[in-house]
């Protein structure tokens, strides 16, 4: 039994731990009361590069490359760059050894620019251009994958050479969740649905190409997913198909691309994909399955993109106001919002905000975070535990923002996107600058 058990009375003046679970590894609190990542306070950041800011520890974006590399150290482990996609980064997890998963022309500049070896490069989406499959060509895209018969087609025509290529498949794994998150369902947007006729019609045009290489199968399940029986589940149905392949057209493939997905925890206690299960049931449903329809064993890639950098990354915020809503709720107005933090109104995501310039002692309240947009949905945190004498000019800091954060930002109302600022070994360092008003100015070219 717990101190906290024994005395329930000390609850309210125990100030919130920093759990390694959301937390990136060394954040603590100062001498000052100040909370520090990467050996910089976050009151230091506010005050330098203003609020609201992200905040990426590079340090734990290595380490989460450095624990994928371990566990699973035959595979292909490519970073998936839409959770967070600028040079930096790219630069971080390429010199770990990860590859780069690209899903747009622009990502793919963007990788290219911070000196990736394209060889090292896999290009997947639903709706790539012409424009941007040729592109991917040009610079010698290590894997490409497709996601329609238009894509066969488009790609064709841009080969110059045999282009390795693999057939994204839906193979009817419904992980649950939010509906927007949902790929592994036969009815939705991306891919070919196991089985098919359309997937069967697929691998013959494909097959008849002598410009086109099939090489292996690529499939993404959804996001968020914890129980790593689903990919056990994928390996088995997605050989069975690779025999099937086999069988009809003599070809053999030798790689199988499982995706990405992996669930990461955004308040204490949410479950996370537990990476040393993922790999023993990946390797027994390989065995398996390759036992069962006599099968070489192909390699195995991933596409980890929200477990590389979510707990990296940390968003500072300046409260503005505090209004006590006389018998309803206390809402804590800050500078930022739905333009910096995107994910609470499109998928009902949960966080967990603590103030970073002062540790609290005193009593506690119940408290709604609002964001600055004229939204009413403009929500960043619902009935969280804040300090009962919260005030404005207090700097708020939210946990577990480095994936699909600064990727889905905005400049709505004409607010500028938030800088990013990377922090190491007590140094911090912008890599993205603030966008200002002349920014948004320059591109509004009318009148």
């Amino acid at each position: 039994m717990t101190l906290l058990e024994t005395i329930p009375s000390l609850q309210p003046a125990i100030p919130p731990r920093l759990s390694p679970a959301i937390w990136p590894r060394g954040t603590e609190y100062d001498s000052e009361g100040r909370i520090t990542v990467g050996g910089v306070a976050l009151t230091e950041i506010a005050d330098r590069f203003g609020t609201p800011a992200h905040v990426l520890d590079e340090a734990e974006v290595r380490a989460s490359c450095r624990a994928y590399r371990k566990i699973f150290p035959d595979a292909r482990v490519y970073y998936a760059g839409k959770a967070l996609m600028i040079r930096a980064v790219v630069d971080w997890v390429s010199s770990e050894g990860l590859s780069i998963d690209v899903c747009s022309g622009g990502e793919l500049a963007v990788a290219l620019s911070a000196g990736v070896d394209a060889r090292r490069l896999i290009l997947h989406g639903a709706g790539r251009s012409c424009e941007e499959l040729a592109a991917a060509v040009r610079c010698g895209a290590g894997r490409i994958v497709l996601d329609s018969l238009t894509d066969i087609a488009l790609l064709a025509a841009s080969a110059q050479r045999p282009q390795p290529v693999l057939l994204r498949l839906s193979p009817g794994i419904d992980v649950h969740g939010h509906p927007a998150v949902r790929t592994g369902v036969l009815d939705q947007k991306f891919g070919f649905p196991l089985g098919s006729d359309m997937a069967a019609e697929a691998v013959r045009r494909v097959l008849a190409r002598p410009d086109l290489e099939l090489v292996g199968l690529h499939c993404h399940l959804g996001s968020q997913i914890h129980d790593p029986d689903h990919y056990g589940e994928a390996v088995r149905r997605l050989v069975g198909e690779m025999a099937w392949i086999r069988r009809e057209h003599g070809q053999l493939l030798t790689e199988l691309d499982l995706g990405g997905g992996h669930a990461v925890a955004y308040r204490p206690g949410e479950a996370e994909l537990n990476l040393v299960e993922l790999a023993e049931i990946i390797d027994d449903a390989l065995d398996a399955a390759c036992a069962r329809h006599r099968f070489p064993r192909p390699a195995i890639a991933m596409e980890p993109g929200r477990a590389i950098v979510a707990r990296a990354g940390v968003t500072v915020y300046r409260v503005m106001s505090v209004k006590r809503i006389d018998g309803g709720t206390t809402l804590v107005t800050v500078d930022g919002g739905m333009n910096d933090n995107l994910r609470v109104a499109l998928y009902g995501a949960r966080y967990e905000p603590v103030v970073a310039n002062r540790r609290p002692h005193g009593p506690w309240t119940t408290a709604t975070v609002v964001g600055r947009y004229c939204e009413a949905g403009d929500i960043l945190a619902r009935e969280v535990r804040l300090p009962a004498d919260l005030h404005p000019g207090d700097v708020l800091a939210v946990p577990c923002t480095g994936a699909y954060h600064h990727s889905l930002s905005t400049s709505y109302n004409c607010v500028g996107r938030p800088p990013l600022v990377a922090v190491r070994d007590g140094c911090p360092r912008e890599l993205v600058r603030r966008e200002t008003i002349a920014d948004l100015l320059v591109r509004d070219v009318g009148r």
